[in-house]
């Protein structure tokens, strides 16, 4: 009985996390004035997350550039999913790689993952592809958008 309860508690904490995302998200679309920018931050222990993660972020990204053209945004990744931005896995994250390079290049939309958590992986910045942004840290990254005025939208579960 306890494990069902820890389950269904566990997948509603995701879907609620989703659905924050999705309601900030909502929130800046109802706005009449466009935030100075927006941040998406991605952290997590799933290697394989940025195959769902960005997908929502280049949903997010149309939404608003269809309200706001001119709006500033970037991605923030700082977890175990940035590993599959390495150009040695390339074959195996193709259309995450296209799908990456396509924000950084077409959308305008800077895509950084985290030199200190890739160091201490033995991975370093020249393992990256050149459409993406290594950072020192990339909390401070965020909190560097942040201190910008960047809305901070956290993209977590599926």
């Amino acid at each position: 009985m306890f494990a069902r309860v820890s389950i269904f508690l566990f997948f509603g904490l995701l879907t609620s996390v989703a659905f924050a995302s999705d309601a900030k998200i909502q929130k800046l679309l109802l706005a009449s004035k466009a935030p100075a920018g927006v941040v998406f931050e991605i952290a997590s222990s799933d290697a394989d997350a940025l195959k769902w993660a960005i997908p929502k972020i280049r949903e997010y990204s149309n939404q608003l550039r269809t309200k706001f053209p001119k709006l500033d945004m970037a991605v923030v990744t700082h977890g175990r999913e940035q590993f599959s931005l390495q150009k040695s896995n390339s074959s195996e994250y193709q259309k995450v790689h296209d799908e990456v390079a396509e924000l950084a290049k077409s959308g305008d939309i800077p895509v950084h993952v985290c030199q200190t958590f890739a160091a201490w992986n033995g991975v370093d910045p020249e393992d990256f592809p050149d459409y993406i942004t290594v950072s020192a840290t990339g909390p401070q990254q965020v909190n560097d958008y942040i201190e910008l005025g960047y809305t901070l939208i956290k993209i977590r579960g599926r």
